[in-house]
This record gives C-alpha cells, sequence and structure tokens, in this order.
C-alpha cells in the first residue's frame, strides 16, 4: 500500500464523487424506480436497534418551545455530558453534528497543513479544502493500522492530524498511549480524534475524553449511536481555551432546541446504550458471519456498526454487486471507491437488525450464484407454552413431556421443542440427525418420530470450558465458551427457521428452558430462555423442586431478577416433586402472589418409579435412578456401571434398571467395584482423557483383574467404552488429546483411530451369540479394527458390517452400538447368562418391557390431576373446546 501522497496544491474543481456519502436513499430509490421507504439501506451506519422509545415523547416536549431560541450556551446539554464523562462544563462543547465541528476545527488557522492517515472519512479532507489547508494523506499500514512512526517526519511541520477511531470504513483501532506518546513528542500540532463511532465500543474503552493531552480534540457523534441522523448533534472535547477559539468560528444557536432536548436524555439513557452495545455486537458477529460464508466475499473484523468488505471475484468488483443489489433487491450499499487507499472492489455495510442481515446475506448470495433455500417463517400464530425452572434439574423436561402428551390425549397435535441443549444424552434421527434424548422422549409424548428441528442446538460438553456444537443435527466444530458466544447470532437463526417451521405445522408448541432464566450473566445472550418466549409469544410456567428446599425463595429470587417485560410472559409457578399433603402449602401460596403477582398453578407430587429417561447425568450419577421392584437380593444379579468424567448416552442402562432380578450399582471409585456379575463401561465424549483418568484413579487395573481367569465378572463396552477396552487408541488430529497414541487397558486386541469425521446411523443388526435382533444408533468418531485373529465379532449389522468384536469365551465385548440393552429379548437373554454364571436359573421369558407409552401416559394422568388445566388453556387462548376436551379425558370419554 502506498505510504504518503503529498498535494502541493488544492485542485480547483470538487471532484463530487470523491467526497460521496452513503444514506443516500433518495438517488437510490430514482435508480432502482421504487420509492424511498422501499429501500434497504446498508450505506449509512446508524444504531441497528433504532430510536430510543423514548424520542417521540421528548420531542413533542419540547416542541412546545420552538416558539423561542434555543439556549446557545447548550447549559443543560453540557451539564450533562460534563456528568456522564466526568469533566468540567468548559471543556464540553457542543455542535450541529460532528461534521460542523470538525469543519470548524479545520478552519482554526494555528496549522500549515493536515495529516490524515487513510484511507478514512473523506469529509476530513474536504473540510480541510473548504479551508485551503494543504493536505498529506499518509497511508496506513498493511492491516489498516495508524503507523505513527512514518508519521514522524511529517509532524516536524506544526500539523492538525485527523484520525478516525474505530476508523470509517475499516473499524480498526489504534492505541490511545501510543497517541498520547506522539502528541507528547509534536507539541505545536493538534490531533482531532473523531470518536463517532467509539460508543459501540464496551464502556470502559478508553476514548480520550478525560486523561487527554492539551493538544488533542475529540470529536463524538450522538446521531449514529442514538440512530438520530435527522437530529445533528455532536460534542467535543478539549481543552477550554482551544473550544473558545473553535466556537467563535462556529454560528450562533448551532444546536437547536429539539437536539438539545434530545442529547441530554441520550446521555443519561445507560440502559438503551448498554443494550444498544451488547446487542451491536452479536448482529455484527452474525453478519460478519453470513457474508464470510458467500464465495468471493472477504469480510474485515469490525469493532462498530458496520463491517469493510471487499469482493475478490475475477471480473468482479463492488461497483457491479451494488447495481445488482440495487435493481434486484433494492439493497443499498456503500461503495468505498472514494477512499484514498481504496478501490472499487471495496464495499462497507452497516449492521442492521437480524432479519434485514439475513435479507442483504440472502441477497448477496443470489447475486453470486450461491442462494440457499428460502427461510420459512410462521404464517400463523401457534398458542406456545414453555416451561422454565429455577435451576437445572427442576424436572422441565418431564413436565414438558407430561404436557405434550395431555395436549396430545386432547385432541391436538402438538410438538416439543428445545432451542439449545446442553447434554452429553444424544441420540440419532432416522435421517442421521443428533438431538438430545429429553427432546426424543418428549416427540414419544406426542407420537412423532425425533426431528432435529424439536433441538435444533445441541451442545456436548468435551472439556470445562468448551464443547461440541451441533446444529441442525450436524457438528458444526468444537468451541471454547467464548468462540460459541460469538457463533450464537448463527445459531439463533438456525433456532428461530426450526421453530418456524415446526410451529407452521402443529396446532401446539410446548418449549422447554434451560438451567434457569434469572442467570444474569448469561441473558445476555440468551437463546433458550427468555429470549426463546419472546420470539415464541409463549406462556411460560416456571417450576421448582420443592424436593431440594428453598423452592419459594428460589421462585421469588428468579422472579425479581427478570426484567418487567420477562415477568409478563410467566403465567405461573409449578411446584415440582413434592412429598405429603399439598394442602399444607396453601398459606406460602397466597404470600407468593404477593410477592410475585403470580398464582401457583399446581403442585406435582414426587412420582416414584416414573419409567422415564433423565434429562442429563445428575441424577445418574448421584445414584438416584429408582429401581423397579426386585426379586430377593440372593435371585438377583448385580451389575456396576462405571461412571465417567464426560459419561455420555447414560440411557444406555436404564433398561437394566427395570429389570426385577438385576441390582444396577454405579460406581466412580475403583475400590468400590467388588466383584459384581457383570461391568459395564458406557460412553465417553471424550474418550481419551477420560481413559486417562481411569487410568489413575485404579480402575482400569481393577478391571483387568476381573477379567483373569479366576472371575466370571462379564465385562461390556459401548462406545467410548468399546475403544478404551482396545490396545490402542490413535488421535492423529488431536481431537481430543495432544497424544497422538494412548494404550487402552488391553483387554480386547482392537486397535481405535479417531477422525474427525463423525458416524451418525441408526442401526440394527444382530447379537452373534444369542442371534437375538438388536436396534439402536451409532455416534461416534473414528473406527476401530481387530489385531488378533482370535476375535470374533459380537454383533453385526443387517448389512453383515461388525458393530463390535469380543473374546472367544463371550466374557468380554465392545461395540459401537447404543440402545443395546432396549430389545428386550436380548436384554433378558444377557441377564440370564448373568444368573447362570451366578449359579441361578434363568428366567427365560421377558421379564419387563422397555416401552414408555405406559410411563408416560402415566406421568400425564398425575400432572392433569394436579395443575390446573383450564387456567393453561385459558393462557393459550384455547379455553372453550380444550375444557371440553379436558373433561372428556377425565371421565374416560
Amino acid at each position: 500500500m502506498e505510504k504518503q501522497t503529498l498535494f502541493a496544491g488544492i485542485p480547483d474543481m470538487l471532484d463530487e464523487q470523491k467526497y460521496a456519502h452513503g444514506g443516500n436513499v433518495r438517488r437510490m430509490a430514482e435508480t432502482a424506480g421504487c420509492a424511498p421507504e422501499d429501500i434497504l439501506d446498508f450505506s449509512a451506519n446508524v444504531n441497528p436497534l433504532g430510536p430510543p422509545p423514548w424520542l417521540g415523547q421528548v420531542v413533542g416536549q419540547a416542541l412546545q418551545d420552538v416558539d423561542s431560541y434555543p439556549d446557545p450556551e447548550c447549559h443543560d446539554l453540557v451539564m450533562a455530558a460534563s456528568e456522564k464523562y466526568k469533566i468540567w462544563p468548559t471543556q464540553v462543547l457542543a455542535g450541529n453534528g460532528a461534521s460542523e465541528l470538525l469543519f470548524a476545527l479545520a478552519g482554526m488557522g494555528q496549522h500549515r497543513q493536515a495529516i490524515i492517515p487513510s484511507p478514512t472519512y473523506v469529509d476530513y479532507a474536504r473540510a480541510c479544502k473548504a479551508h485551503r489547508l494543504p493536505i498529506v494523506e499518509a497511508g496506513m499500514t498493511e492491516d489498516f493500522q495508524v503507523d505513527f512512526p512514518a508519521m514522524g517526519s511529517l509532524l516536524t511541520t506544526p500539523s492538525v492530524v485527523f484520525l478516525c477511531s474505530p476508523n470509517n470504513p475499516t473499524g480498526t483501532m489504534f492505541s490511545p498511549d501510543d497517541l498520547r506518546e506522539v502528541a507528547a513528542m509534536f507539541p505545536q500540532s493538534r490531533f482531532v480524534v473523531d470518536a463517532s463511532f467509539s460508543d459501540f465500543l464496551p464502556e470502559n474503552t478508553d476514548r480520550l475524553i478525560r486523561n487527554r493531552p492539551a493538544n488533542v480534540v475529540t470529536v463524538l457523534s450522538l446521531t449514529k449511536f442514538y440512530a438520530i441522523p435527522g437530529i445533528r448533534l455532536g460534542l467535543a472535547f478539549a481543552d477550554p481555551e482551544v473550544l473558545l477559539r473553535l466556537k467563535q468560528r462556529m454560528p450562533a444557536w448551532s444546536v437547536n432546541t429539539l437536539a438539545q432536548s434530545v442529547g441530554i436524555k441520550c446521555l443519561r439513557d445507560t440502559q438503551y446504550a448498554a443494550e444498544t452495545r451488547e446487542q451491536t455486537a452479536l448482529l455484527r458477529e452474525s453478519l460478519a458471519s453470513g457474508l464470510r460464508n458467500i464465495p468471493g466475499i472477504k469480510v474485515l473484523p469490525g469493532t462498530a456498526n458496520y463491517l469493510l468488505c471487499r469482493v475478490e471475484l475475477i471480473g468482479q468488483d463492488a461497483v457491479m454487486l451494488r447495481d445488482k443489489l440495487l435493481a434486484e433487491h433494492r439493497i443499498g450499499i456503500r461503495l468505498c471507491g472514494n477512499y484514498t487507499g481504496l478501490d472499487d472492489s471495496w464495499f462497507r455495510v452497516a449492521v442492521r437488525s437480524q432479519d434485514e442481515n439475513e435479507q442483504l446475506i440472502r441477497a448477496m448470495e443470489a447475486v453470486s450464484g450461491t442462494a440457499r433455500p428460502p427461510i420459512i417463517r410462521r404464517n400463523k400464530r401457534t398458542p406456545a407454552l414453555m416451561l422454565q425452572g429455577t435451576s437445572s434439574n427442576a424436572g422441565k423436561s418431564v413436565l414438558a413431556a407430561a404436557f405434550c402428551r395431555i395436549f396430545l390425549q386432547d385432541g391436538y397435535n402438538v410438538a416439543p421443542f428445545k432451542a439449545q441443549n446442553m447434554s452429553l444424552n444424544s441420540y440419532v434421527t432416522d435421517q442421521g440427525g443428533e438431538m438430545g434424548r429429553a427432546q426424543v422422549t418428549q416427540a414419544m409424548a406426542c407420537r412423532l418420530k425425533p426431528d432435529v428441528r424439536m433441538n435444533p442446538v445441541l451442545l456436548k460438553p468435551g472439556s470445562d470450558t468448551g464443547s461440541q456444537v451441533i446444529v441442525m443435527g450436524q457438528p458444526v466444530g468444537n468451541m471454547a465458551v467464548r468462540e460459541y458466544v460469538e457463533y450464537k447470532p448463527r445459531a439463533w437463526e438456525a433456532v428461530k427457521t426450526a421453530y418456524d417451521s415446526l410451529a407452521n405445522e402443529y396446532d401446539i408448541m410446548v418449549l422447554e428452558g434451560a438451567g434457569s432464566p434469572a442467570e444474569v450473566n448469561l441473558k445476555h445472550h440468551d437463546i433458550v430462555n427468555m429470549a426463546m418466549a419472546r420470539y415464541a409469544d409463549a406462556r411460560v410456567l416456571l417450576a421448582g423442586d420443592i424436593d431440594r428446599g428453598g423452592v419459594f425463595a428460589s421462585m421469588v429470587g428468579t422472579m425479581s431478577l427478570l426484567t418487567p417485560m420477562e415477568r409478563s410472559l410467566v403465567e405461573g409457578f409449578l411446584i415440582n416433586r413434592f412429598r405429603g399433603d399439598a394442602t399444607l402449602l396453601e398459606p406460602a401460596f397466597g404470600q407468593m402472589f404477593e410477592h410475585t403477582g403470580k398464582p401457583v398453578l399446581g403442585t406435582i407430587p414426587y412420582i416414584h418409579s416414573l419409567g422415564l429417561p433423565e434429562e442429563d447425568s445428575v441424577s445418574f450419577k448421584e445414584g438416584l435412578r429408582p429401581d423397579g421392584e426386585k426379586l430377593p437380593a440372593d435371585q438377583c444379579v448385580e451389575i456396576v456401571v462405571v461412571d465417567l468424567p464426560r459419561i455420555s448416552n447414560f440411557n444406555d442402562i436404564d433398561p437394566l434398571f427395570a429389570e426385577p432380578d438385576v441390582k444396577v450399582r454405579v460406581v466412580t471409585d475403583a475400590r468400590d467395584v467388588g466383584t459384581p456379575d457383570a461391568v459395564i463401561l458406557p460412553g465417553s465424549k471424550s474418550t481419551v482423557p477420560d481413559m486417562k483418568v481411569l487410568k489413575g484413579t485404579g480402575m482400569a487395573a481393577v478391571l483387568r483383574e476381573l477379567a483373569g481367569s479366576g472371575h466370571k465378572t462379564r465385562i461390556v463396552g459401548i462406545c467410548g467404552g468399546f475403544q478404551m477396552l482396545g490396545d490402542i487408541v490413535d488421535d492423529p488430529y488431536g481431537l481430543e488429546s495432544e497424544t497422538t497414541r494412548v494404550e487402552g487397558f488391553g483387554l480386547l486386541p482392537v486397535q481405535t483411530s479417531l477422525a474427525p469425521e463423525k458416524t451418525l446411523t441408526r442401526t440394527r443388526g444382530v447379537h452373534s451369540s444369542s442371534g437375538q435382533s438388536v436396534h439402536g444408533y451409532e455416534i461416534h468418531h473414528g473406527q476401530t479394527v481387530p489385531l488378533s485373529d482370535s476375535l470374533r465379532v459380537a454383533l453385526r449389522n443387517n448389512a453383515g458390517e461388525p458393530l463390535g468384536y469380543g473374546r472367544a469365551d463371550g466374557r468380554i465385548f465392545g461395540t459401537y452400538l447404543h440402545g443395546l440393552f432396549d430389545a428386550d429379548e436380548f436384554r433378558r437373554w444377557f441377564v440370564d447368562q448373568l444368573r447362570m454364571d451366578k449359579g441361578l436359573s434363568p428366567l427365560e421369558h421377558v421379564q419387563t418391557r422397555f416401552d414408555l407409552e405406559d410411563a408416560i401416559d402415566n406421568l400425564a394422568s398425575i400432572v392433569r390431576e394436579a395443575v390446573c388445566m383450564d387456567s393453561i388453556y385459558k393462557s393459550l387462548g384455547l379455553s372453550g373446546c380444550c375444557a371440553q376436551a379436558s373433561l372428556f379425558y377425565k371421565i374416560g370419554g
């Protein structure tokens, strides 16, 4: 990039194109042949949230004073600025927009030249030209940073230097400390810092307003951040003597009455400012991500409410792109060929609302020939009920399943939905998509096939600070927490598309939240709790687990941390897992209403032996999974399940809990294993790290001992557990560890190689020894191959391909098949093998059917009896026919 261009003279003719700006909607409309209001303008950078909600009221009040001249000193406005920025009133001056202040600064006449690092805002040069001030345009570095060292030789001549931070159009920033150092070295020069877009930066950003050298003037625009470009308003911050000379070059009554009143309110509205910074950052990253996915478009990182982009397609430029967008889609973008240092391949786009940003992305995809299928949006208002909780494991998933079945029983087509689920307990649909198991259970309650749209975002933690991110059933990458927060705007688009598509097809939607809606550290990027409730226009039931204690305090506390708008979405409370006489709680209900204005709509009793899969591993790890009725202890076999730090798909064990002659123990400590009849090593999200943990705790040594000839214990490894049983696990791509090869437990002569590609498939097959049919799904990275001819194939799929391997005696085998024990006949065969090993007679016939239908119906019956369904239906606007349907169901019609 060219470093310097010195203009010795001033051109006689003003090049109109050179000083052109964005935002000329009238001209764009003339070109497109439409009305100005039909143009979607991405060429002007204003707040994507639009003007503050109070603007009309403040303007209306200010109109009462338009018959008087405005305050020429802008006293109240200056005081508001001095209060906000903690400076003296004599250090701030108001102007009719930042442009007026910049023009006046260029005309102060104390310097011999202007230095303008380029590319940057074109009106600096225009202002200098108007005052016949010679211009030196100093080039920036290759990554568009101000090159202060290269500027040193120019500053030997007293100069006024125009700097923009964040820079327009590049979005880059310079270090305030670097400027302070340069300003101290060249006190005869003045440095004008245009901070018009700095309000979009984090609040604690150093904007050179307070700790500002004497020869630095900072200019701030209120019109961009507060979306009021039609009300011109800017502020200049400098030493009093500088501002006095500046004011002498400005007209009297520069700032009108309306602008002064609006500016005062702007400077004191911290809530709007905080929301703008938060939302703009999310919208900007979402827009940047979408644009980067378009072939031939380069997007530079941004820090404000706009992005600088470049067309890199051979034979095309931004002019062609602009013309096509305007003609075919009535969308305007800002060409940047008139910026010194840029050419016609560059363009700038403003950050607008999420829907408008998506419209731009799709339009650019269309003109570049990479268009996606159209987004499906709701074409009706679908009644929606949402279950949120005061904490994790409050029973949201189970209650959502109950309401799904109740609505189904009452004659409605109903579907479940959870925007984002964090769980290692996943499931593979018939189409090969991955989703959370809780939504699978809820789909069964609706008698629907699982559909990834019911859980569009699934997070599978691989460490304490990162997860695999799965969107619409497919993995999109492993992300640390901060990376996922930046990705969330794209995830939110997938969530909205999935929800709208489902809502178009069903009569009622039952949504589930996650954790608590009052997690104040997460609310600003929430996509699963109140943000989803707002989008779905859902009525929210807040559930709390009274069995834990403190349920009333947690509910009142949750409500107090919600905003008024969020509280308005809450219909009432559900007290879950109550043991005892529910009438004893009634005195507390009145106090709850006094504190929150919301009623308790139901008290659900503690349900023993629920018989439904758990949402997460909390109950599993705490050993709280209820068993069914059991035979005497001496007639039972004992199965130990090894707990893992990152255990996944623990529901593989659920069918064994229900067997009358099986006692299941979940074990973490190797000393607690004992000599059970069988050990099951379940799946893991992170095989290599979990395998290292088991070695370190002595669990691997215990398993090797049980595998010896002196024991009859059978050992089964499922998925990750299968990989651990082998001799070697290779991780050449570093998916789970920096170690490329790790030794396994050495119980099966197999070798596993982890690979980036993920196997996701529904599978049916046959267990070799028993001949029994099995079914389930595979969900794993990598492949496992035998290292010895002594191994035999333990299971085969219907195509005859191996699903797992085992020892010849059948005592140790591993498989990738999740859901292995769901098959009733195979499960009974396996348990009978353990019985015979123990000297017990086999029971032979299936003792229990692993069928959730009866369990779901039982759950729905209990919840229906405990909850005021009339109130629920009324909140959904379905009170008439649904109340009758509910009554019809209760009397057995």
